[in-house]
């Protein structure tokens, strides 16, 4: 009997994970006939190899100079997931195009594994400009940023303090300070945030004395009736074959949930400081009518200088503007970067 009830749950499982939701042009794993792609590496400047995805236009005439654009995957991802699908959208558009992923994450290196340095995710950033200023198809100074979810927020760091991104674009983003240390709406209440400082200071001694990590967050693994809507969100996406990549010997149980003790790096994390600085390079603040990460582009738009555009799609949410072909505003990306990379 109990064989039978595991069968059964597993089949559930099986047909929850199948069930994903396609709707609006789901199309994460996008390829197109017009670019071509290849695997890339380069430093940044800790001498940690960051891994990525160079997309070029198949059509680009030899010994020009081209604009750019660095795509940042969702905090948690890699560049398979929602990158990879902007830069080869964007390549499509004329652009060379480049995803990476970040340390610690994907193929990158860095360890231990699912690590939180918000410091070393703005350098990858950076990084990706070294490498693409000096390729022999890249103009140095027409050289733009998307940064989507958590990659928003690591781009706005890398800006603030790298002038060579000369324009610069998030969606859906997700300020990882912010979030970590108040919680969506400001929900986390100082006595729960030291609760969570806490734990982490304590695992790290379990950790320094040779115990087993611990993961934090991320997405769940499984759907019950008590998983809330943001979670059930995230779960559609990294859970199901619509958006789920494991990268090469990487464990799928891993997937999205960084380390616990790395994540409260997290709440020393202020991306919208001296985001004004910024300015006179133009911002464009990407986010659904229906986000639960709303709040964020808001802040950002409110508190940086002109120029600046905040753009709200109707209907969407968090996680549609990931791979929803049908709601990310692709023509809206392609005229802020050739109008702001010239």
């Amino acid at each position: 009997m109990r064989k039978l009830i595991l069968l059964f749950g597993l089949l559930l499982n099986s047909l929850t994970v199948m069930a994903a939701d396609m709707s609006n042009g789901a199309n994460n794993f996008y390829t197109s006939d017009k670019v071509s792609v290849q695997k890339v590496t380069f430093d940044n400047q800790y001498k940690m190899r960051v891994a990525g995805n160079l997309f070029f236009p198949k059509d680009i005439a030899p010994g020009t100079k081209n604009p750019a654009i660095i795509v940042g995957h969702p905090m948690g991802a890699v560049k398979e997931q929602s990158a990879n699908l902007y830069a080869t959208k964007m390549a499509d558009q004329g652009f060379v195009t480049l995803s990476l992923d970040l340390s610690f994450w994907g193929e990158s290196e860095g360890q231990p594994r699912n690590a939180v340095s918000p410091d070393i995710y703005a350098e990858d950033f950076s990084a990706a400009v070294d490498f693409l200023g000096t390729h022999a198809l890249v103009d140095r100074n027409r050289i733009g940023v998307i940064g989507i979810c958590g990659s928003g927020s690591f781009a706005i760091s890398a800006a603030k303090i790298d002038p060579r991104l000369k324009a610069i674009a998030t969606v859906s983003m997700y300020d990882m300070g912010g979030a970590n240390r108040n919680a969506l709406r400001h929900s986390l209440t100082l006595e729960q945030r030291k609760k969570i400082l806490e734990e982490a200071a304590q695992q790290r001694y379990v950790e320094f004395t040779g115990g087993e990590t611990r993961y934090t967050s991320g997405t769940v693994h499984a759907l019950d009736a008590n998983t809330d809507p943001i979670q059930r969100e995230f779960y559609d996406f990294y859970r199901t074959p619509r958006g789920e990549y494991t990268s090469e010997g990487q464990s799928p149980e891993l997937t999205t949930h960084p380390t616990l003790t790395s994540n409260v790096k997290f709440m020393n994390f202020y991306p919208f400081a001296d985001i004004e600085t910024i300015s006179p390079r133009p911002m464009l603040f990407v986010t659904g009518e229906n986000a639960h990460s709303r709040e964020f582009s808001e802040e950002a738009y409110k508190l940086a200088s002109e120029p600046r555009e905040l753009l709200v799609i109707p209907g969407a949410g968090h996680v549609d503007l990931y791979d929803r072909v049908n709601l990310i505003p692709f023509d809206k990306l392609t005229t802020f970067f050739r109008n702001n990379l010239k």
